[in-house]
């Protein structure tokens, strides 16, 4: 690493911590993958700046700061299994791939699937399995999930994504009726799987949850 990465690395994590993020685990994932790897193009520049950028099928990396956050929240342990709906870049699967036992990511785009499956063996993330699909529906076949991470807005927490939470597991996603007003959400299954608990986080900005797959 030349210094200049090293001071680089070093303002991205002060950044994060200026922003919130404080869990030890979550800034050592972000500090282990390199946002840089997930970011092409004329914006590769900007890899390492606090903001949302865009990326191919007109979708967006979302901040890091706000990637960092939402992790926090969804307090992913060694031993988890999670499903994240909305694989973009692949970002933030691979920082959730370096605090769980196993992530699987659904995404609409084939375009983005492809690309953040290459991305992952470059890096040597083993522990990811990505899938195109309709990410509103989840992936019973998987479930239940210890944790649920959603990068793309609906009006409510989906049914189905609900019911294939473990007991005691969290889900973290942006609700919201429109692209102005959104909040980022936590959702805990109670223990005895009876019910729900809802906290609210931050106000965000995210994409909408869309149904079905888009013609590429």
């Amino acid at each position: 690493m030349t210094p200049e990465d090293a001071t680089r690395k070093m303002q991205f994590l002060f950044q994060l911590r200026q922003k919130g993020v404080t869990d030890s685990r979550v800034l050592k994932a972000m500090e282990a993958v390199d946002r840089g790897a997930f970011v092409q193009g004329h914006f590769a520049g900007r890899a390492y700046d606090d903001m949302p950028l865009p990326i191919a099928s007109g979708q967006t990396i979302s901040q890091p700061s706000v990637v960092g956050l939402m992790t926090q929240a969804l307090n992913v342990q060694p031993r988890d299994t999670v499903l994240e709906i909305g694989t973009g870049s692949g970002y933030q699967a691979a920082i959730l791939g370096e605090l769980a036992r196993r992530v699987y990511t659904i995404d609409r785009f084939r375009t983005l699937t492809r690309e953040a499956e290459a991305r992952f063996a470059a890096l040597g993330l083993t522990n990811i399995t990505v899938l195109t699909g309709d990410g509103s529906f989840g992936l019973p076949d998987q479930g239940p999930f210890d944790r649920i991470l959603v990068t793309a807005a609906a009006e409510d927490p989906p049914g189905p994504l609900l019911q294939q939470l473990k007991p005691g597991g969290i889900m973290v996603l942006p609700v919201g009726q429109s692209d102005a007003v959104q909040s980022l959400i936590k959702v805990t299954r109670r223990a005895d799987g009876g019910g729900f608990d809802y906290a609210e986080i931050m106000p965000v900005r995210f994409v909408p949850l869309l149904d079905g797959l888009p013609r590429e």
